[in-house]
């Protein structure tokens, strides 16, 4: 492809040029990586590149060519003989990209059955081993369930065995393992690059740079739709030569981050909070309330244990499931654990391994079959649903995909004036008069609550689908922050954004702990961002607790086999880099 440009058209006809002259060649057995933030243009060039660009767009190119064969013009039935069969694509959300009327494996089997495998048998065969290839556990069970069935983990493993299952010599994967613990992310790299050692085709799209080094053989930088560095992975990744390469690069969280903000902005507002110490009174916006007012904790330690107890406590949790093939299976067993004021509890551990179904146990989203949640030290997994609703503004949620937990309909003030009205008595304002002094009340308090989480008066004035993934996710923490909660909880709140934006995310998180004195539960599968934020870390596997304490500890001398498996993969995923 040579000197590709891409426009899209908005209501009003007006054009935005999104990416601008972009060359690239793949060759057979060969991985060429785009890394970027979200926005630059890498996703929309390799949609475009198999034909599936979008609505509204305009696309130019003085050659685009796939296996010889020009594809510009090319109409939607002759797209889909090429996809499948000469180009596999693996999306990065599996949630939405799956059918969710239908078990995983028949989605897989329908592409085989479409080029060319008709016998049914055979089709089942090939799906369970393509499910195993990926690292799926018992593959025939997870073949026969449904999307929603499914963790994010095995739902991308689904989506990258039907990519690769009928040996596409070209693989467009965005993001493919975003999903993925460590562990699995390790085998399906092995299987790429076997496969890219049999002479398919790679276009990487990822802000994983261990994946990227793992995996790619050059590597090409894009701001702002253009490509403003290339070169091997070697030259790219270790002697990045632009500023922007150089900033991404430096917003990876890991241990070596612990302490320390991720962004410039990040460590600007610190200097200036910590300059301002001692002479200028704190004062909570009215969106916080009092919270504000509480003495930092240190950014690194935070407060001890010993001097904080324990607002969220769980004792003997356990919960099973039945599946499919009528069994019960424990997805949590016998787990505890105590989450202390103004600290994080990192939850970590590969796909399956019980760690949303823990979170969702906290919550009191779901109950559990044996053991209890304590918050504040009063029963809170025991409570009535009646019960726990008088109290749910205390323990709140940030999810890994906050488009799908908003209404479509609402703006972001809408979104986050509901979360402060949350436990209103009904019918206490009764007048007119007394309503609308209340919604503008609310509306201030929401502007003042989007300041704190660094979003703009107009941010507050659209959809969550006209905002930026990093946008949504700051709506998503005001929305949580709302009830001033004693607890947030956040599965996997950051897995899906781009390096640049997870730095601002974590940097928010840090200063709203620092100036708030904010308690997560934190639950991801990356163990990089696991440390960085940390406090203490439980280390899930089968759903059993086997590893729990102080963050630095863990990573530094873990005492359980597994953990030390985990921290192995990471440390050879990071030598690639």
């Amino acid at each position: 492809m040579e000197h590709l440009n891409v426009w899209f058209a908005d209501a009003h006809g007006h054009r935005r040029h999104v990416v601008h002259d972009v060359s690239l060649d793949i060759h057979p057995g060969e991985c060429i990586a785009i890394i970027g933030e979200s926005g630059s243009g890498k996703s929309v060039t390799a949609r475009t590149l198999i034909g599936l660009t979008g609505p509204n767009s305009h696309v130019e190119a003085a050659t685009a060519t796939v296996f010889g064969r020009p594809v510009q013009g090319l109409r939607d039935q002759d797209w889909s003989a090429i996809r499948g069969r000469d180009l596999g694509f693996i999306l990065q959300d599996a949630l939405v990209s799956l059918d969710p009327l239908r078990p995983v494996g028949a989605e897989i089997g329908e592409s085989l059955r479409v080029h060319g495998v008709r016998d049914r048998a055979e089709r089942a065969r090939r799906v369970e081993q393509l499910l195993a290839e990926v690292g799926v556990p018992e593959p025939r069970l997870v073949a026969g369930q449904r999307p929603d069935q499914l963790s994010g983990g095995l739902r991308q493993r689904a989506l990258i065995a039907a990519a690769i299952a009928n040996h596409p010599p070209l693989v467009v994967a965005d993001e493919p393992t975003t999903a993925l613990d460590v562990t699995v992310q390790a085998q399906v790299l092995d299987l790429l690059a076997q496969r890219k050692a049999d002479g398919t085709a790679i276009l990487l799209i990822s802000h994983d740079f261990s994946v990227v080094g793992r995996l790619a053989d050059r590597v090409l930088v894009m701001q702002g739709g253009r490509i403003v560095e290339s070169g091997t992975a070697a030259e790219v990744l270790r002697d990045p030569q632009h500023a922007y390469t150089r900033q991404l690069l430096d917003a990876v969280p890991s241990g070596h981050t612990r302490g320390e903000y991720l962004t410039e902005d990040g460590r600007s507002r610190a200097a200036a909070r910590s300059a301002a110490a001692g002479t200028i009174q704190r004062r909570a916006p009215a969106a916080v309330g009092p919270a504000l007012g509480r003495e930092p904790a240190d950014r690194e330690q935070g407060p001890t244990p010993a001097a904080t107890p324990a607002v969220l406590s769980a004792r003997g949790l356990t919960k099973s499931y039945r599946g499919p093939d009528g069994r019960d299976r424990a997805v949590v067993q016998d787990v505890a654990f105590d989450v202390y004021a103004g600290r994080t509890l990192g939850i970590v551990g590969e796909s399956g391994s019980g760690k949303s179904t823990t979170a969702s146990m906290a919550l009191g989203f779901i109950a559990p079959d044996a053991g209890t949640v304590l918050l504040d030290g009063e029963p809170w997994s025991a409570l009535s649903v009646a019960g726990r609703r008088a109290r749910r503004r205390e323990v709140t949620v940030v999810y890994q995909d906050p488009l799908s937990s908003f209404d479509p309909r609402w703006t972001g003030e809408r979104i986050l004036t509901d979360a402060l009205d949350a436990g209103a008595v009904p019918g206490l304002f009764s007048s007119a008069r007394a309503r609308r002094a209340h919604r503008a009340e609310q509306a201030e308090r929401a502007a003042g609550l989007a300041r704190v989480v660094g979003l703009a008066p107009e941010h507050l004035a659209k959809h969550p689908l006209r905002l930026s993934g990093g946008q949504r996710q700051r709506l998503s923490i005001a929305r949580a922050l709302a009830p001033e909660p004693k607890v947030v909880v956040l599965d996997e709140a950051v897995s899906a954004l781009d390096v640049s934006v997870q730095a601002q995310v974590l940097d928010l998180l840090a200063e709203l702990q620092e100036t708030l004195g904010t308690t997560y539960l934190f639950i991801s599968h990356d163990l990089g961002v696991i440390h960085h934020l940390s406090h203490e870390i439980l280390v899930m596997k089968d759903g059993a607790a086997v590893e729990y304490g102080e963050a630095d500890r863990v990573f530094e001398a873990p005492e359980h086999g597994y953990t030390r498996t985990l921290l192995d993969s990471l440390r050879a995923l990071s030598a690639s880099a």
